[in-house]
């Protein structure tokens, strides 16, 4: 079903090419048809998240007029069709960015148009090199007048998650409506992002709190908690590949919406992970102004680890932190920066939001599905130019959408931009550890003795204990765990048929959704928004289609997670040097730091992991581990494995030797 609701919106903006204005040249081989609007003819077209249309949302006035904004014009990408199938089936060429350009960006004509247009309401523009992403400068009132649009701001409550993570409460400015161009350029633009600035992505990093953080654990570096990057080099198979590489000659890319604490990876990689600090360069550029001063309560702390992991994991390569505002417009911006520098041969980003949230705005009409699409153009890019792109699959185990607080509901979900197909997904596991945690109520024992899928209902009865809580109090209150599921929006793509387990599950039924309601203020749009809770769960099995994610997983739990160096964390009254800090926002740059060492090894770059991943997966000596056990030592709180199967949607193929992936590629 959602392969066809894509081809649907595609056949849509397809037929929009039938006519163009003047000064656009005209389309060869096409025809005028009498329904076609006019070039001058207003349209609608597509936008990003709109505060107006966020629960809660009060207006207080409207924006005034000299207000500064920065807008993204997203362009349709030519020969689309060509493109996706390239990338999926895999790519043994790699295009630069003039050669993307000119097979995939628009035209030099459109662009013209585009920023002629948009200079007559004194609005200023950056063009990137693919010819994709228009970024513009103005006023409220300029793009106002451009847009034909009305702006006002708003008050946005906090949206509080299950699982105690939230979005704060935020002052917004935001337009009310769709914005509205001439026919003649709204064919070709496929989304404007950027008519509000709420900041609507949560990072997926984790941290134990007083009840999950074992009494009984050991303080020492290479312990559950406490580990450093050369333990995920060890576990995952990275190791061997140093005697001939460590990343010398690349550089990767780290996309963020947080400042970094500059000089924090220096000092991490150089004093806790002993690895080089020196002859090598931590670049930061600032898209679109950049995010600010570093910030714990914006999310420094998450850039600080993706540096700190990715860099450690290559210790001879470079790093760019493209770094940008949490908005719409700032983090798509950061992935074409990356993509039309083409600098770095790998990318990452530890930042996202629920498909339901998406789907509700969708739903409300302040977005259309074109919103996703817009994004995977810039992933479509990054992999036609070799880039190896990861995302984590976020933190809320199955149920994505109570994580951040979106909606809070109870529904199954998945994280995006992790759904991407061109994206490698990164999920979560728990390696072996052992504790006590203790409270109130007493003292608890936990002990997990092999590698599982992580979901933190194996805590559950413990928090109870200490806690004096009812199981159903704890469960509901630690929805935690490493996403995946299917996606209600992406397609299957090619690749994941090659293996089997990726079109269904067997899952543990813990929480059942419960108290289905609207809710998104006038509209249909119906979600469950809470849960009946079992101790006792029954193992069921199905169907599912869409884009199942992640693709791989590795240690991802707080409990047998990473240290974290964040001086900004000190003047809010915690150590700049932590343990007991997890989430797939370590899996991400772990892995993006492995492909610049691969990378450094073969010789060349990958470009996207998944088509040759889950190739060689489907062969008789795979580089991947499944965790294929079915039970509830193995679940993300409702996927568990699939015995037998290559895939399944708790960790995806399973857990890499990447020694071994590298090898494979070699040959």
């Amino acid at each position: 079903m959602a392969f066809a609701v894509r081809s649907r919106l595609w056949a849509g903006l397809a037929a929009g090419v039938l006519a163009v204005a003047a000064p656009v040249a005209a389309t060869a081989g096409t025809a005028q048809a009498s329904s076609t609007p006019g070039p001058n003819t207003p349209e609608k077209v597509a936008t990003g998240l709109l505060a107006s249309a966020l629960p809660g949302a009060s207006p207080f006035g409207n924006t005034p007029s000299d207000t500064p904004e920065k807008v993204s014009f997203i362009l349709k990408e030519r020969n689309l069709s060509q493109l996706e199938s390239s990338v999926t089936w895999g790519l043994t060429r790699f295009d630069s960015v003039s050669q993307f350009s000119a097979k995939y960006g628009q035209s030099p004509a459109v662009i013209g148009a585009l920023t002629s247009y948009l200079a007559r309401f004194g609005i200023t523009t950056t063009v990137d090199p693919g010819n994709v992403d228009v970024s513009a400068s103005g006023t409220a009132g300029e793009f106002e007048q451009a847009l034909s649009v009305k702006e006002e701001n708003y008050h946005v409550p906090a949206l509080r998650g299950h699982n105690g993570q939230s979005l704060p409460a935020q002052t917004s400015y935001s337009a009310t409506g769709a914005p509205e161009l001439p026919y003649g350029l709204s064919q070709y633009v496929l989304a404007v992002l950027g008519l509000t600035n709420y900041a609507p992505f949560v990072s997926h990093a984790i941290h134990l709190n007083s009840t999950t953080r074992p009494v009984s654990a050991s303080p020492a570096t290479d312990t559950p908690g406490n580990y450093l990057p050369s333990d995920f080099a060890a576990n995952y198979g990275l190791t061997p590949l140093y005697q001939k590489a460590n990343g010398s000659g690349q550089t990767l890319g780290i996309v963020t919406l947080a400042a970094l604490d500059v000089g924090a990876p220096e000092y991490f990689w150089q004093n806790v992970a002993n690895v080089p600090a020196t002859g090598r360069t931590v670049t930061v550029d600032n898209v679109d102004g950049g995010p600010g001063a570093p910030s714990d309560a914006a999310g420094t702390g998450e850039t600080d680890l993706d540096v700190e992991q990715s860099g450690a994991m290559a210790p001879g390569a470079n790093v760019i932190v493209y770094q940008a505002p949490n908005t719409d417009p700032g983090f798509i911006d950061a992935f074409f920066a990356a993509a039309s520098q083409n600098t770095a041969g790998s990318v990452s980003a530890s930042w996202g939001e629920s498909e339901t949230f998406v789907s509700a705005t969708v739903a409300a009409g302040t977005e259309t599905a074109a919103y996703e699409a817009a994004f995977d153009e810039a992933f479509l890019e990054l992999a036609d130019q070799g880039q190896s792109t990861f995302a984590s699959a976020g933190d809320a185990g199955a149920y994505d959408a109570s994580a951040t607080g979106d909606l809070e509901t109870s529904n199954l979900s998945v994280d995006t931009p992790a759904d991407s197909p061109y994206i490698t997904s990164a999920g979560g596991t728990t390696l072996p550890w052992s504790g006590t945690l203790a409270g109130p109520g007493g003292t608890a024992d936990v002990s997990v003795t092999s590698q599982r899928a992580w979901g933190w209902d194996y805590l559950w009865p413990a928090i109870a204990t200490i806690t004096g809580a009812t199981y159903t109090q704890a469960a509901t209150a630690d929805v935690v765990g490493g996403g995946g599921g299917f996606s209600a929006v992406e397609p299957e793509p090619f690749y994941q048929r090659l293996v089997s387990g990726t079109a269904n599950y067997h899952g543990e039924q813990y929480l059942t959704p419960a108290s289905f309601q609207t809710v998104e203020p006038g509209t249909d749009f119906v979600e469950p928004t809470s849960w009946n809770v079992s101790s006792t769960p029954a193992l069921v099995s199905g169907r599912g289609s869409g884009r199942a994610e992640p693709d791989l997983s590795a240690d991802a739990d707080p409990e047998s997670g990473y240290l974290l160096y964040e001086p900004s964390a000190v003047p809010v009254g915690n150590p700049a040097l932590e343990g007991g800090w997890g989430g797939t926002s370590f899996v991400a740059p772990q892995f993006n730091g492995g492909a610049a060492v691969i990378e450094s090894y073969l010789g060349h770059r990958v470009g996207l992991w998944n088509p040759r991943l889950y190739s060689l997966a489907a062969s008789y000596a795979s580089p991947v581990t499944p965790l294929s056990q079915a039970s509830s030592s193995n679940d993300n709180i409702f996927y568990t494995g699939n015995p037998g199967e290559r895939y399944n949607e708790a960790t995806g193929l399973g857990v890499p030797n990447l020694a071994k992936f590298a090898a494979d590629l070699a040959r």
